[in-house]
């Protein structure tokens, strides 16, 4: 039986901004009852064109501070940071003295779209990291080896979307020269592979069409957490009431709550900011306990 001390833990998550707010709104609005805090490392945003070592070390970093505010589940919010770091993290979250498990973006949605493409043709919008990294090709090769994938880097998307509101004419076009390899594609579903993107969502279904399944990792991930949390029986202790949620962040607080405010569509409260380089689990140091 896991002791109650370990079930009334927080979950963590991060992401490289404000974009993992879209999956953070999901479990707060699947798992009221859980307590959580949110990492962003705005000091280093964006992650789409870091290569796999940074975000590796990146990773391991957050995973370091987070792992001191004795988490017990690691989400990576950040579609770049878990097709580059999450095997990793996961091998050396374990090793932690607090065994904790890590779950990440990409496979969630990948199956996600399988199971809802109906011709068989999916596209991929998602950061220069990501689509080189061949994490979403991979993850649906795995769930169906028939379906086809249509990758399409967006580059300049995330720093657009999180440049603020409203959105401009820039925005409009920036994201119908992305759309257009997937009209002509004749894709049926496509997968979000960036958590920023939900927040042009309307956009996108109005450039795809609406016989175009739009597929974001928030939903099916929380429910992944939901089954990590009972099969380890790690659930809140409470059965009453509604857990907390604080915030941290390495770069600037305000801006990050400014803008937070409208990706999480709830209040963020304070913030406060971190310096996480240098952790021993990106060190290969000794566990934490």
């Amino acid at each position: 039986m896991v002791a109650s001390t370990h079930r009334d833990r927080p979950i963590g998550v991060f992401d490289s901004g404000v974009g993992g707010l879209t999956v953070l709104h999901e479990l707060l609005v699947q798992l009221p009852q859980e307590d959580f805090v949110y990492l962003a490392d705005t000091a280093r945003f964006p992650y789409g064109e870091r290569s796999q070592a940074e975000l590796q070390e990146f990773s391991l970093q957050i995973a370091e501070e987070l792992i001191r505010r004795q988490v017990k589940l690691l989400v990576v919010a950040c579609n770049s940071a878990t097709a580059a770091a999450l095997p990793l993290l996961q091998e050396r979250m374990m090793r932690t003295t607090l065994g904790v498990d890590v779950i990440g973006v990409v496979r969630p949605g990948a199956v996600h779209a399988v199971a809802a493409t109906r011709t068989g043709r999916v596209g991929l919008l998602a950061t220069t990291a990501t689509v080189e990294s061949g994490a979403y090709a991979e993850a649906i090769a795995a769930a169906d080896p028939h379906v086809d994938l249509v990758q399409v880097p967006c580059p300049d998307l995330t720093e657009i979307i999180e440049g603020g509101f409203p959105f401009d004419q820039r925005v409009v076009d920036t994201v119908r020269r992305y759309c257009a390899p997937l009209r002509e594609a004749r894709v049926d579903t496509v997968v979000l592979g960036c958590t920023h993107y939900p927040l042009v969502r309307p956009m996108l279904q109005r450039m795809l069409g609406p016989g175009v399944t739009i597929i974001s990792s928030g939903a099916p991930l929380a429910r992944q957490v939901e089954h990590v949390l009972g099969s380890r029986s790690l659930q809140a202790g409470r059965t009453e009431g509604e857990g907390t949620y604080s915030f941290l962040c390495t770069g600037d607080p305000e801006p990050f709550r400014t803008m937070g405010t409208r990706f999480l569509q709830m209040p963020l409260g304070e913030v406060a900011q971190v310096d996480v380089a240098g952790g021993a689990l990106a060190g290969g140091g000794p566990a934490l306990a």
